[in-house]
């Protein structure tokens, strides 16, 4: 229940409005947007890297109306990588098909995502592309790409794509990715679905996780397990151990601002650890649907707002 009206708060406009416009709003953001400029992004990406964490860094934002609103998201992340490799940061970019222009015009999207991916690829040390997922109206578009962008020899290993496990179809998807050697990120899935797209009850998603959890830890790619739930962190870790699999050589993902405490527990372990940093000024909906992919977030928030 908690979840369905995270979910719809996360799409009221007006409620956004009161959000953006309080103190309470903006308290929120600052703890868990690295805030709304590059210069905040890279800025909290270095302080991250400095304290051995690895970074994915998403400039917020879906559902561009025009051309040039497409054009110009592709820009800024056409600086972002330029900036990354110029301060020698350990740190790859998350990217939205709709915020490349998707609605647009997917020949447009595609253009803007491959030229993303071209310049990770030329870099120096290469660099990393992970195609966001969105709503189950996207899932097949968004796989499509990837596949294709992958597909050409020059951008294997440096393009990836996420599945989400609360999605009935994500087995098969998992298998076929990695049948082409495509990187994923797991996650659980944050958006409104109906029952007959995605599983409704939290222990059959924490079932599929963990199913889907064993199948990219046992294919020898490289891939990110992105959960704060220590059952699954449980999971996965022991996992691992019984089956000898390296500690590097797969990553967790947590998002900036959560769970630090068990951030740093990871990487005092061993395992590797990276962190979801997001900057922009469409923090609102991106919160409120993280919140709702883990309601149990919505108390840890009220708990940590007024904590250093």
């Amino acid at each position: 229940m908690l979840r369905a009206v995270l979910i719809s708060l996360s799409e009221s406009r007006a409620l956004r409005g009161i959000a953006e416009r309080s103190a309470i709003g903006q308290r929120v953001s600052g703890r868990f947007v690295a805030g709304t400029e590059l210069e905040d992004a890279l800025r909290v990406t270095k302080n991250l890297n400095t304290a051995g964490l690895s970074v994915s860094v998403d400039n917020l934002g879906e559902n561009v109306t025009t051309a040039d609103e497409a054009r110009q998201s592709a820009a800024l992340y056409r600086q972002l990588l330029s900036e990354l490799s110029a301060q020698g940061m350990n740190a790859n970019v998350s990217v939205k098909l709709t915020h490349m222009g998707l609605d647009v015009d997917p020949d447009l999207a595609f253009m803007h995502v491959s030229s993303l991916v071209a310049q990770a690829a030329s870099l120096r040390p290469k660099n990393f592309v992970r195609v966001d997922m969105e709503s189950s109206a996207y899932t097949q578009r968004t796989l499509e790409v990837v596949r294709k962008l992958h597909q050409q020899p020059e951008n294997r290993g440096f393009v990836g794509a996420v599945i989400q496990s609360y999605m009935r179809r994500s087995e098969a998807d998992v298998a076929d990715l990695l049948g082409q050697g495509i990187r994923i990120r797991l996650c659980k899935g944050a958006y409104k679905e109906p029952p007959e797209v995605a599983f409704q009850p939290k222990a059959e998603v924490d079932a599929n996780y963990i199913r889907l959890m064993k199948m990219l830890l046992k294919s020898g790619i490289y891939h990110g397990l992105a959960t704060h739930d220590e059952n699954m962190i449980r999971e996965a870790k022991g996992f691992a151990i019984r089956e000898n699999i390296a500690r590097d050589a797969f990553e967790f993902q947590m998002l900036y601002g959560i769970r630090r405490d068990l951030q740093q527990s990871l990487m005092r372990e061993g395992w590797r650890m990276r962190v979801y940093v997001p900057f922009g000024t469409e923090w609102y909906p991106y919160l409120m649907r993280r919140l709702a992919e883990r309601p149990a977030n919505a108390i840890f928030v009220a708990k940590n707002l007024f904590r250093k």
